[in-house]
């Protein structure tokens, strides 16, 4: 009996928090319907509302001006500059656009005059992406915080810092069963 070999392939991110946020035998786009999830284009191919609204949460945290200033909505003249864009861009994939790459994206996609990328120009990209690439747009949304479901999901504690301020006194613990064996916590209350 032979058994064909198999290979294992590694992920495009290995950075990521969550490389195994793809779940396999998941199809890609429109096809994808019974499966449960959210999805995130329609039978026509267009976005679905729910991976808009998700996209315009992450835009927002990069964008000029912030959504803060314009009363918690997209200002119509939002842009990502230069220096927001290659934050996204680490913060998506690890690491700055190269500059071929900005180049493209300013011939190709919306963009205002100075060349910043609007809003429209984001969602081109993810449009693009996620006709080709569903899985690539997936691992995007994961690494904003999106689940499968297109919700944000809470950290989890490597991805953040945590502030472990004061110890705890261990008479509170063991007062709580946490501090010491049952008998030195009995001998305590005793």
């Amino acid at each position: 009996m032979s058994t064909a070999p198999t290979s294992r392939v590694q992920s495009p991110r290995p950075w990521s928090p969550r490389p195994e946020t793809p779940e396999p035998g998941v199809q890609q786009g429109r096809r994808n319907a019974s499966t449960g999830g959210a999805q995130l284009l329609d039978a026509e191919g267009n976005m679905s509302e729910q991976f808009e609204a998700c996209l315009a949460h992450i835009f927002s945290k990069y964008c000029t001006p912030p959504p803060g200033a314009t009363g918690g909505r997209l200002a119509e003249d939002a842009v990502m500059d230069g220096a927001a864009l290659d934050k996204w861009a680490c913060d998506t994939n690890g690491a700055p656009f190269g500059q071929e790459t900005k180049d493209e994206m300013r011939e190709y996609l919306d963009v205002n005059e100075r060349g910043d990328l609007t809003y429209k120009g984001f969602i081109q990209i993810y449009a693009l992406q996620t006709e080709n690439d569903e899985e690539e747009t997936w691992r995007d949304l994961s690494s904003h915080g999106f689940d499968r479901n297109l919700q944000l999901v809470p950290v989890r504690r490597e991805d953040t810092e945590v502030d472990e301020g004061e110890p705890v006194p261990m008479s509170l613990l063991r007062g709580l069963g946490l501090g010491g064996s049952r008998v030195d916590s009995r001998e305590s209350v005793a």
